[in-house]
């Protein structure tokens, strides 16, 4: 029988990025465990200590750090424990179960996102824009996000019924509509997009 795996999920303040990662209950137990962001600008550590963890999480919500002790039994077993954000009382991070701490961290990158744009906007349809979102990650981690300046990837902004692929070395913009089912039907016919840079 092999052994539980306990995953660990933020949002990395700097990127702006999903952060996952997993660990088995025998590593967590045997030294402190950190979690970095591909950008290598942030890091979740959890450090065993007597009966809790001292958890240090950057937030993708506020852009700072927080420090938080939990349980050892939430850490390792059961469901797990979310962490919120002292400054907003927004959750920034999750640790638990890995199929939990997965689903939870989507709803938290999409929630951030909106967040980033006031929270004043609602979504034409919720439902599309949570589809356009995982389906641009996706194209983005298979590296097919590019831009004529010659950039790779780009960074997101998140509209009522659209996305903007913001290209960070030349600012140009490429909107993706994410409102309909025609929409969605566009996007996920594509294996590559390409931001027209700025000559």
């Amino acid at each position: 029988m092999s052994e539980q795996m306990r995953a660990f999920g933020y949002i990395c303040p700097d990127c702006g990025r999903a952060v996952y990662g997993e660990r088995t209950q025998f590593a967590l137990c045997a030294a402190a465990s950190g979690l970095v962001c591909d950008c290598g600008r942030s890091e979740l550590t959890a450090q065993p200590a007597e009966r809790d963890y001292r958890i240090t999480v950057p937030c993708g919500v506020c852009g700072g750090e927080h420090r938080a002790e939990v349980p050892a039994r939430q850490i390792l077993r059961g469901e797990g424990a979310a962490l919120a954000c002292p400054e907003t009382g927004q959750l920034c991070c999750y640790i638990g179960e890995p199929a939990r701490v997965a689903a939870a961290l989507r709803e938290l990158e999409i929630a951030v996102e909106k967040g980033k744009e006031g929270g004043g906007e609602a979504f034409v349809d919720d439902v599309i824009m949570y589809e356009v979102l995982s389906e641009l990650k996706e194209i983005a981690a298979r590296d097919g996000v590019s831009c004529s300046c010659g950039a790779r990837g780009c960074a997101l902004e998140v509209r009522g019924g659209a996305v903007d692929l913001v290209c960070r070395q030349c600012g140009a913009r490429l909107r993706i509509p994410a409102a309909t089912d025609e929409d969605l039907d566009r996007l996920c016919c594509q294996y590559t997009l390409t931001i027209k840079g700025r000559g």
